[in-house]
């Protein structure tokens, strides 16, 4: 049985970068990959946008993961594609893998572990949409890929359920192929996605954003002939007599993405509800001593580069903890008001003493706020926005040298006229 130092589960950014941090830092690795190619989702993400903060410039999708794998040719990672981690057992010392390949099966030991397994989107059935179901309803990755690998257009006229990022810029791509967007209904009060990609994807190519409106039901037998849209209440609830039928040969659901973890869960590693990925620490270690998490698998991030940098940390921490053997720490908790969708990481350990960044999401809009942070009584941190939106991600950093932490952290937003 073949043994490593840390085994990195998903070859896509996060994956990709954590097994590079990792070989850096001389550890054995391996990369486990389900795909025949490694990237993830970035080998169908052909529009520009990508490594802005790495690199300092506009890739597509395509360029940046490409970077990423020429990389990692020149390291010594042993790269397994067309491969699945069927089963995960945590055994003395580490964890023994059963892994299920094109060529066999083998079973492999690993002293840590990356979870680095991405998200999925959901689906038309996961919004319990009534009719039956016939061709022509996509969720907005798989139209992606028939348009941008396959060279294959879903339909000519277009209906997109939700106003995700995905959903905004498939709205566009359509476009400039040839097909009618006819509208983007959003169930919410606002939209989505970014900003930037409701002005460059919606506003510049004069597609209507519905908000407040949902799909009801779709038509069709073999394939989609239109849908039923209806304005909804603030409990999303459709509005009697606001019906109205569109017809359309397509119907693309952009309704968010939820984080691959099943194989954390059949570890015993603690979920949270907020984000659907696993309780981390400053160093993305999970509630399992060796088990590490980063990128989307964590929480769904806005930008690949920060996706990229969690693979990074969560490298170096399983390199330098399979170095060692594994001790019980003390941990704090992190905790936020009922103004935050969430907080990432959501425990430190006590003897924390770097500079620790901290992702959050507001849980609503909000106009000019003050985010603090405290320990126990005491403030410890304080930053000023001019605004906060539930689709743009948010990042502090904030230095634990100086600070002993013996009590659970809080984070508060306070509106700038209470100062």
């Amino acid at each position: 049985m073949n043994s490593y130092d840390v085994t990195v589960i998903g070859g896509g950014p996060a994956g990709l970068a954590a097994a590079i941090s990792a070989s850096k830092a001389e550890a054995k690795v391996l990369l486990i990959e389900r795909e025949e190619r490694l990237g993830g989702v970035l080998k169908q993400c052909i529009h520009d946008g990508f490594g802005l903060i790495r690199f300092g410039e506009k890739l597509s999708g395509c360029e940046y993961a490409c970077r990423f794998i020429e990389e990692i040719e020149k390291t010594d990672v042993e790269i397994r594609t067309l491969t699945f981690a069927s089963q995960i057992s945590n055994i003395s010392g580490g964890f023994e893998l059963s892994l299920t390949q094109n060529n066999g099966y083998e079973r492999v030991f690993s002293k840590t572990l990356i979870l680095a397994t991405g998200c999925r989107e959901r689906t038309a059935k996961q919004v319990a949409i009534h009719g039956t179901r016939p061709a022509g309803v996509l969720t907005a990755g798989a139209a992606q890929y028939f348009v941008n690998v396959l060279g294959q257009l879903p339909g000519k006229n277009c209906v997109i359920l939700g106003s995700g990022d995905i959903g905004l810029i498939m709205a566009r791509r359509l476009t400039l192929e040839g097909a009618k967007v006819l509208g983007v209904y959003e169930a919410k009060s606002e939209p989505s996605g970014l900003s930037r990609n409701i002005y460059q994807c919606l506003v510049d190519f004069d597609i209507p954003l519905h908000l407040s409106h949902t799909v009801i039901e779709v038509h069709g037998r073999e394939r989609l002939s239109g849908v039923t849209v209806c304005a909804v209440d603030q409990r999303m609830q459709p509005i009697s007599g606001t019906e109205e039928y569109i017809p359309c040969d397509t119907l693309i659901v952009s309704v968010g993405l939820i984080p691959e973890n099943e194989l954390a869960e059949t570890l015993g590693i603690a979920i949270l509800p907020k984000t659907k990925g696993p309780l981390c620490d400053q160093d993305y270690q999970t509630t399992v001593a060796g088990v590490f998490s980063c990128g989307n698998a964590l929480h769904v991030n806005d930008l690949v580069d920060y996706v990229s940098e969690s693979g990074e940390k969560a490298g170096a921490a399983a390199s330098k903890q399979a170095a060692r053997p594994f001790t019980s720490s003390n941990y704090v908790s992190v905790k936020g008001s009922s103004d935050f969708a969430y907080i990432v990481p959501s425990r430190l350990e006590a003897e924390t003493n770097k500079k620790v960044q901290f992702f959050f999401r507001s849980k609503a809009t909000r106009g000019t706020i003050t985010v603090k942070l405290y320990l126990g009584n005491e403030e410890i941190f304080r930053k000023k926005y001019g605004g906060l939106r539930p689709p743009e991600m948010e990042k502090v950093e904030i230095d634990f040298a100086q600070l002993e932490l013996k009590e659970d952290l809080y984070f508060v937003m306070e509106e700038a006229a209470h100062e």
